[in-house]
């Protein structure tokens, strides 16, 4: 959005000078002069009306790219909205252009002895911890039960108050582990998302537990990732140690043995390049692709500036914007990877009688979003500028630096698992209407893109990205969130920290069958 054109204080915004839709910063009645025309049907809030006369199949512009086609003829000063505009065959078609490369811009980085710092762990293994927790992991949902006993028991005990540089105990229970192949893509996914956890840097210990007869067995995560138990590694099985109230027993005892151990780890002034963001964005209104996602991009942009690392996610939510991704993708096979998940992704949705439109959900629509392609081109902008560095599948070790995408679904908590595993230490999740979202170990830092739902959820969101609409620059607001990631990274607790949340929100992605 180089030549967004805002309107401060305005109730209405046009966001390219291409556009002929704009949208709507406060209801907007019948007879309402704005952008040099008369509104014909009401407009609320957060959508979009006509600037001039779009005709059935012509291409409904915003952002100055394609959202959809009219379904019919549009009058100037109508509501643009899912009654008259879709995407589809039958509305109309637009070939994307890939361009692969050809918006390659080179980052301009901070100078080594300039970049921003934050006060972190850092691993034997070199990585470097936001959070210090201890996680009790499940190898199937017959173990969470216990799982959740465990970390119960050591609340309860007070014994964590012994242990200053421990943020906490997390017991991450999932739903599966059981009916699934183990040569099969779900085994496959949940051992390297359950192993991605285990090796997070914000993990300071792990006890995984299981039932003994699943077919996640934990025996072959282990061989598969070459493991050997150890003081800040240990897994049991309920029906190896003798029923629930001895596993309980064992678990507690297996954790307090770990406590003095990881509670040696002490934060340090760490160079910023250590950090590794994941860019989420949930409950997304009209304003999402105006005020928080860019700001967002922003704060990605200086991140990788300073070195770090910033995973875009969400593919349904790109669809359609994936052509802005492919100009900066760094190489052609960066670039192509990309598109084949894009292909595949169309793939799924039809031999699963779905559609890629699915997406906006029901709340989108409501907050002003009319198709997935607006929806996408407003969520890919919390991936800044900076060149395209790689494209990861799900829950994979992400390696490189700077922007990089991960392949997940759009429903937030899946992504999120997945990125996490991937590394992510921190967390930034834009919202418009209202998300209420947390996340262990990686903290959330909570982004409101309308000045509205910040005040009214205040208690859960970090910070207000609404003020964009009242003169507040992008640069000034990603500035911000940059800010608030470093002092997040350093040990402030979000919101979503301080409010309890992140122990039902590990979400392994389920691609394959269930048997």
């Amino acid at each position: 959005m180089t030549d967004l054109m805002s309107r401060q204080k305005s109730r209405t915004l046009v966001l390219n000078a291409q556009d002929n839709v704009a949208v709507a910063l406060a209801n907007l009645d019948v007879g309402t002069g704005a952008e040099g025309v008369s509104i014909i049907r009401r407009v609320p809030k957060g959508h979009k009306f006509a600037l001039r006369p779009i005709t059935p199949g012509e291409a409904v512009v915003k952002f100055g790219q394609i959202i959809g086609f009219a379904k019919e003829a549009i009058a100037p000063g109508d509501w643009v909205h899912e009654h008259n505009c879709g995407i589809g065959e039958e509305h109309g078609a637009f070939d994307r252009d890939y361009a692969f490369c050809e918006g390659v811009v080179p980052v301009d980085f901070v100078a080594a002895e300039k970049r921003a710092t934050f006060q972190g762990f850092r691993r034997a293994n070199g990585t470097v911890g936001t959070r210090n927790y201890v996680g009790i992991l499940t190898s199937v949902n017959c173990s969470t039960t216990v799982a959740g006993f465990i970390a119960r028991e050591i609340e309860r005990s007070g014994i964590l108050d012994d242990y200053p540089n421990i943020d906490g105990i997390v017991a991450l229970k999932q739903a599966n582990g059981c009916v699934i192949d183990y040569r099969g893509v779900i085994f496959d996914t949940l051992k390297k998302t359950t192993w991605g956890y285990a090796t997070n840097p914000n993990m300071g210990g792990v006890i995984m537990v299981g039932l003994g007869c699943e077919g996640f067995q934990i025996p072959r995560l282990k061989e598969a990732y070459g493991v050997t138990e150890n003081e800040t590694f240990r897994t049991m099985t309920i029906q190896e140690v003798g029923g629930t109230k001895k596993t309980v027993e064992a678990g507690v005892e297996a954790v307090k043995a770990m406590l003095p151990i990881v509670n040696r780890a002490r934060r340090e002034t760490i160079p910023a390049s250590e950090l590794m963001l994941a860019l989420q964005c949930g409950g997304s209104d009209g304003y999402s692709g105006i005020t928080a996602n860019p700001a967002l991009g922003v704060a990605a942009d200086i991140l990788v500036r300073h070195g770090g690392t910033a995973i875009l996610s969400e593919t349904p939510e790109i669809y359609g914007a994936e052509h802005l991704l492919t100009r900066r993708a760094k190489n052609r096979a960066v670039g192509e990877k990309l598109i084949d998940i894009i292909h595949w992704w169309e793939d799924y949705a039809a031999r699963n009688n779905m559609e890629m439109n699915n997406n906006p959900s029901p709340g989108n629509k409501l907050g002003g979003l009319t198709t997935i392609l607006e929806k996408s081109l407003g969520a890919a902008a919390k991936g800044g500028t900076t060149p395209l560095n790689a494209v990861y599948n799900y829950a994979d070790p992400v390696t490189e630096k700077g922007f990089v995408f991960m392949d997940t679904p759009g429903y937030d908590p899946v992504s999120a698992t997945g990125q996490v595993a991937g590394g992510a230490n921190v967390l930034c999740f834009t919202t418009g209407r209202g998300s209420a979202y947390g996340c262990k170990p990686t903290p959330s830092i909570k982004i409101a893109t309308n000045s509205d739902i910040y005040e009214k959820m205040i208690d859960d969101m970090d910070i207000n990205g609404g003020d964009v609409l009242d003169g507040v620059s992008l640069e000034a607001k990603g500035q911000e969130i940059f800010d608030k990631i470093l002092a997040v990274a350093s040990g402030e607790k979000s919101k979503s920290e301080q409010l309890g949340y992140g122990d039902n929100e590990f979400v392994p992605w389920q691609i394959g069958a269930t048997f």
